[in-house]
């Protein structure tokens, strides 16, 4: 409308300014002389105005015939369209300035404007495919959806521009969270475009939010062809989808496929604890005890975790404590210093009932990274050289508020799982959970709940002391009788503790 208006005063200025100008001429007087092969014309300042408009006047027309007699010329020569396009010509000029004036609208975040010079392009050129593009996008400027669908869908029926109508078709689902109809379209775009990098990572994103494991993997594998993606991180992601998809295939009883799935993530990504365990168990429910026994050993060598000393023993079963302990010096050879050496190497201690060695094994860890693990461990040790009780309430009242140890934690959102997932269920990222100690603070009601048997011990009044006396002791009995179990598993397969 302001538009309009600033042209419409325009022109009026225009012609009030031709007006002033004739007026002037008359009034001045005087006369304009020509010379022309040896003759002179003389005329008046207006009538010479009015011969050079009409001079400039023929000579346009002049031009225009011959550019007709050209285009002429050239039909007759084979080329089909020269006549149409002499005539529309001046339609296409308008209508590309209208298409380029909607395009700086556009990038201006000028959405009504854009739609109006789409619209204006659209009568001068009659091509939709390409202003229905800028009429879509200014339709999503302006927060009109339906006319923004419309015009996608508009898109769909030219070759050129349906992968352009598609992904716009998906931008709307999405912000509208309809992800059924979201994940179709992004596989559509897929097969229109399948080294699209964007789209690669959408269509990802939505498979491993709807668990669609197998669909992600061969995703993740076109992400590598096109180079959006390194191969060695490929390895991983193809990795930690084929674990998950050996856990789904295990929820639902199917054995076979699991394992083939389980063995495919562990080649890919040896250092995957959940999938060394979980083709460790897999192998042991083959009979394959010396492959399970390889996985595991591989896996401890690079990063110790109390899953896989579950997985170890379980190998093995029926063994008797000090038997037990002897299979296991091997693998806690690998990586001797490591915390969780420390302590698995101190529980089977306590299995053996060989208090003095457990409190070796365990050295200083107690001091230099306290976890309720270790505490427990360190108060069944007094137990087990008996102690006094008091000794022993210290050690499990300190257990009592101390760190619970490494968890698997999201690196994305902070939130701590209890046991290992692909797609961390609060923020949805994929493959962030690392095994590390999270930020815990001592009041955390979550240590608390680790062992519920001392909080007795702890909360209890001080003059009530003697009556917790024989709690304490059944408790360091326990624990020097049977290793405190470790962290939860992080697959489905049921197995014993170490």
């Amino acid at each position: 409308m302001l538009w309009s208006l600033i042209r419409i005063v325009i022109f009026i200025a225009l012609v009030a300014a031709a007006a002033f100008g004739a007026g002037f001429l008359i009034d001045t007087g005087g006369e304009v002389r020509l010379s022309f092969a040896g003759r002179e014309y003389t005329f008046a300042p207006i009538v010479a105005l009015i011969g050079l408009i009409v001079l400039l006047a023929v000579i346009w027309a002049v031009l225009q015939v011959a550019g007709l007699l050209m285009a002429t010329f050239r039909f007759f020569n084979g080329d089909e369209t020269a006549i149409s396009r002499f005539f529309t010509r001046n339609r296409e000029r308008k209508g590309y300035e209208a298409l380029a004036d909607g395009l700086v609208a556009l990038a201006a975040g000028e959405g009504r404007l854009a739609q109006i010079k789409a619209a204006r392009a659209e009568r001068f050129l009659e091509k939709p495919e390409l202003t229905n593009i800028v009429a879509a996008q200014a339709a999503e400027l302006t927060g009109d959806t339906k006319k923004a669908v419309t015009y996608y869908k508009g898109l769909l029926a030219d070759d050129r521009t349906r992968f352009v109508g598609v992904q716009g078709l998906l931008k709307q689902k999405l912000a509208q969270g309809d992800t059924d109809t979201a994940l179709k379209l992004a596989e559509k775009a897929f097969a229109l475009k399948p080294q699209h990098g964007a789209t690669l990572e959408t269509l990802f994103q939505l498979q491993t939010d709807k668990g669609e494991w197998n669909g992600a993997r061969k995703t993740v594998e076109a992400k590598v062809r096109a180079n959006t993606l390194p191969r060695d991180v490929g390895r991983r992601r193809e990795a930690v989808l084929a674990l998950a998809d050996a856990q789904a295939a295990l929820e639902t009883g199917q054995v076979t496929e699991a394992r083939q799935a389980a063995l495919h993530a562990n080649g890919l990504s040896p250092d995957l604890i959940p999938a060394a365990q979980l083709a460790a168990e897999m192998q042991t429910l083959e009979g394959n005890k010396r492959a399970a026994t390889k996985i595991i050993k591989k896996a401890w060598a690079q990063a110790p975790h109390p899953d896989l000393a579950t997985a170890f023993a379980d190998i093995e079963p029926g063994e008797s404590p000090a038997t037990r302990a002897k299979r296991f010096a091997p693998l806690i050879r690998q990586n001797p210093d490591h915390p969780e050496s420390k302590l698995l190497q101190a529980e089977l201690l306590l299995g053996a009932e060989d208090f003095p060695a457990a409190r070796r094994a365990l050295g200083n860890l107690v001091e230099t990274a306290p976890t309720a693990r270790g505490l427990a461990i360190m108060a069944a040790i007094e137990k087990g050289e008996g102690a006094p009780d008091h000794v022993i309430r210290a050690w499990l009242a300190k257990a009592l508020d101390a760190p619970r140890g490494p968890m698997w934690v999201c690196e994305r959102c902070g939130k701590v799982h209890t046991e290992w997932m692909a797609v961390c269920d609060n923020c949805g990222g994929f493959d962030t959970l690392t095994w590390r100690q999270p930020q815990e603070t001592p009041a955390d009601p979550t240590a608390r709940t680790l062992m519920p048997g001392m909080a007795s011990l702890i909360d209890a009044p001080v003059e009530n002391v003697e009556e917790t006396a024989p709690a304490a002791e059944e408790i360091a009995e326990d624990a020097a009788s049977k290793p405190p179990p470790s962290e939860p598993k992080a697959a489905p397969v049921e197995a014993k503790p170490a």
